[in-house]
């Protein structure tokens, strides 16, 4: 694999052939459409018809978990509510981690990792794009948002992080009934997947393959999301995954169809 300097458009050789790197701006404007979907999928699970029903489901999950003597994430956050730091760790961690290494990976394999970018780029939208389906005939209100009763303890709001649900800007960019897959869970796996093949040392492919592990600890102990979540968002990275390689396979055959028509 070729490492590569920035620059729009050119024609670069990696693995033996050539390889177009994308233009910047365009990848912006990909990044700003998806956004736009992911807004107009807030609106609708954030309605107050919504709302109800992400509720009752968040019960039915509960009680799911329970009938079939799943681990209770409320036993698994009482283990850690005692100590205040690590709680906090935690909630900066939820509320930061998920887009900045998200960001950061994306951005590394756009500046160095050319022949890699346009698949891992195509996977982490369609993961996206099917978590957002699922947000959309499926809303879900998570652990924290759940009455009393549930035992669940909501650390943004009674230990704190950089942010809260109810502050300006994040109440108007998070959707708080999109529990269900756990995007958190799905861009982990999809960060610790897209450069673990390419990473030199053992210390740092163990270090980004912790990464995923953290992340679910930090979901279910800041009381964001149900076992079932996780694997609705393993689940969702493995469809993004099929399907970004399936319409990349289609694609390729399509354009060598021309090619050896012509050959022969």
């Amino acid at each position: 694999m070729t490492t590569v300097t920035a620059a729009t458009g050119e024609e670069i050789k990696t693995e033996g052939r050539s390889v177009r790197r994308p233009r910047w701006w365009l990848e912006i404007i990909y990044i700003l459409v998806l956004y736009e979907l992911y807004s107009a999928v807030r609106n609708i699970s954030g309605s107050v018809l919504s709302v109800t029903t992400a509720t009752q489901h968040g019960i039915d999950v509960v009680r799911l978990e329970r009938t079939v003597h799943m681990i209770n994430e409320v036993t698994v956050q009482k283990w850690f509510l005692g100590s205040h730091w690590f709680i906090k760790f935690l909630d900066v961690y939820y509320g930061t981690a998920h887009f900045v290494v998200t960001i950061g990976v994306l951005a590394w394999l756009f500046r160095t990792q050319v022949g890699r970018y346009k698949h891992w780029r195509n996977v982490i939208y369609a993961t996206t794009a099917f978590a957002l389906i699922g947000f959309i005939f499926y809303p879900l209100a998570p652990p924290r948002l759940l009455g009393s009763e549930y035992g669940f303890t909501d650390t943004i709001d009674t230990v704190g992080g950089l942010w809260n649900f109810e502050s300006g800007t994040v109440k108007n960019i998070s959707n708080q009934y999109a529990a269900m897959p756990s995007l958190h869970v799905a861009w982990s796996l999809w960060c610790a997947l897209a450069i673990i093949p390419i990473l030199k040392h053992a210390w740092s492919k163990v270090l980004i393959g912790l990464y995923p592990a953290l992340t679910i600890l930090a979901i279910v102990v800041t009381a964001n999301h149900y076992w079932l979540d996780i694997l609705g968002g393993a689940f969702a990275f493995a469809a993004g995954y099929v399907i970004a390689t399936s319409i990349e396979r289609v694609r390729r055959t399509r354009q060598a169809a021309p090619r050896l028509s012509s050959a022969a």
